[in-house]
């Protein structure tokens, strides 16, 4: 910077000490103003447009975040009602296996019982039945000791009668029991 204007003061000392216009670049004050002015006036044209297409894509990049955040609270609300509805089904499902357990103790209870009754019966039935058996036994028996006994009986009979009765005495019997008769 100080080579700058030592440059400038140089120049003007060879121009005969006059006053020297600035210049940068090649151009002098008023040209940038002017060329100032264009980009000014450059930027509030094309600024506007650009500034408007800036605007609407955030509008858009907005509205697709609002719909994507809406999207997200709908899959969240079905979200929690499918867990709801699951939990519901759990619960459910949990009452329905105490219910049917409660039941097969309720049924094998009665199945216990029930064959505790039948076996109770069936002994009772089994006790009858050798019961009838012993006394038909009994029966059977005495029926056939009195078949013996009336036969040895008859047989003793049949022996004295012959000893102690004679042909004479059997005519006799048979005479007076037609004249009975």
């Amino acid at each position: 910077m100080a080579n700058s204007l030592i440059l400038l003061a140089a120049e003007a000392a060879e121009h005969g000490g006059g006053h020297a216009e600035p210049m940068a670049f090649g151009l002098n004050p008023a040209a940038w103003v002017a060329l100032a002015m264009l980009v000014l006036i450059g930027f509030a044209i094309f600024g506007a447009k650009v500034h408007k297409t800036l605007a609407n894509g955030l509008d858009s990049s907005i509205a697709e975040i609002r719909k994507q955040l809406d999207e997200a609270k709908t899959l969240r609300s079905e979200a929690e009602a499918l867990r709801k509805e699951y939990a519901d089904k759990i619960a459910n499902a949990e009452k329905d296996a105490e219910a049917m357990i409660d039941n097969a103790k309720r049924e094998a209870d009665a199945i216990v019982a029930k064959a505790e009754t039948d076996t109770a019966s069936m002994i009772t039935r089994r006790e009858k039945m050798a019961q009838e058996k012993i006394a038909a036994a009994e029966l059977s028996a005495v029926s056939q000791l009195r078949s013996q006994a009336a036969s040895a009986a008859a047989a003793a009979a049949q022996g004295l009668i012959r000893e102690h009765h004679s042909a004479d005495a059997d005519k006799a019997l048979v005479n007076q029991a037609i004249a009975d008769v």
